[in-house]
């Protein structure tokens, strides 16, 4: 497997390799975005590519969200688009983010990470947010391979994979994925413990 790293991003950005890229805000997110009522709440979104969650929320009137790429060119792209929020989006490496976040919001970042970084990933999700703060999104849903980015997983392996360090309080299929990516997706909300 090719080493999943900064070089690999920005090379895929480059080439337009984004085949996972729906070109909007995917409508699971939407969904629950538009029943947060807080607008105050402090939000992450991690991994963010195109980051058009990012773009809905500051549309929706939230203005503390941070959103994070290991990747320069989709950062540019979203720096160009919303210059009035550059403090809000930064070129890092998750991993090495210190922050705390009432809520972060996951879409295809975890799917993107080598697999043997799932600990890990759980491990700094829980260290970024608040007691009781949320990880909420969707994951992949088919068989795990060596195969990917996407790489997959399954509801038992996810709940394992999440149990240590966040209360599970939803991981279902999702009623309302986009057609391409129907049956393939659970959402989820972790609350941290």
């Amino acid at each position: 497997m090719e080493k999943l790293n900064k070089e690999y991003w920005e090379n895929r950005y480059k080439k337009e390799e984004t085949g996972w890229a729906i070109g909007s805000i995917s409508t699971p997110i939407k969904t629950y975005i538009d029943q947060l009522t807080d607008k105050s709440l402090k939000i992450l979104i991690p991994g963010a590519g195109n980051g058009y969650e990012f773009d809905y929320l500051i549309q929706k009137g939230f203005n503390n969200v941070t959103v994070i790429d290991i990747a320069k060119q989709p950062i540019l792209e979203l720096i160009e688009r919303n210059p009035s929020k550059k403090s809000n989006i930064m070129e890092c490496d998750f991993f090495k983010l210190n922050e705390k976040y009432d809520l972060i919001l996951e879409q295809t970042f975890f799917c993107a990470l080598d697999p043997k970084l799932r600990k890990k990933y759980v491990e700094q999700m829980h260290h970024l947010l608040y007691p009781k703060g949320k990880l909420v999104g969707l994951l992949f849903n088919f068989p795990l391979t060596n195969e990917g980015p996407p790489f997959g997983g399954s509801e038992e392996e996810y709940s394992t994979t999440f149990k240590s360090q966040f209360k599970i309080k939803t991981l279902e299929n999702c009623y309302n994925s986009i057609k391409p990516r129907e049956n393939k997706e659970l959402f989820f909300i972790f609350e941290a413990k």
